[in-house]
């Protein structure tokens, strides 16, 4: 548990079906546990942005704020599914790579929760690089929802 006396709960979120399967799972895991959730979103401009090798444009802060802002409304609708399932929930939406912000983010969780895959790579793995490198480093017990 941490400082609060509450357990927590730090679960991946990026709008893909594998993250959503995670949620769900994590809910009912928080209701059991009598715990909060803290949804965790990250969010980067992607490399192919940025052009071809040997052209880079200037990434535009449209880009940035468009990137941004899908990130936060997949944070906020999850945040509501957690709350009208009578879970205490926050959010935090940070710009990075997603396993790095949420290696971090789970330093001082009681369980950290990624889907299989989310959004990126190839269709045809089994785990993610996420959830590859969540597996590999966690600070704290891990469980990934296929």
């Amino acid at each position: 548990m941490n400082g609060t006396g509450t357990a927590t709960i730090v679960v991946g979120v990026d709008g893909s079906d594998h993250a959503e399967h995670a949620l769900a799972w994590a809910v009912e895991e928080a209701k059991l546990r009598q715990a909060r959730i803290r949804l965790v979103t990250a969010w980067h401009v992607p490399v192919s942005a940025y052009g071809a090798p040997g052209f880079l444009p200037t990434v535009t802060p449209s880009l940035e704020e468009s990137t941004r802002s899908v990130a936060e409304e997949v944070a906020a609708a999850a945040e509501e599914r957690v709350r009208s399932a009578g879970v205490e929930a926050e959010t935090s939406v940070c710009h990075g790579q997603a396993a790095d912000t949420l290696l971090e983010e789970a330093a001082a969780a009681d369980l950290l929760v990624v889907g299989s895959r989310g959004h990126g790579g190839f269709a045809g793995l089994l785990l993610g690089s996420v959830s590859a490198q969540c597996a590999h480093h966690a600070p704290c017990p891990l469980v990934i929802v296929r």
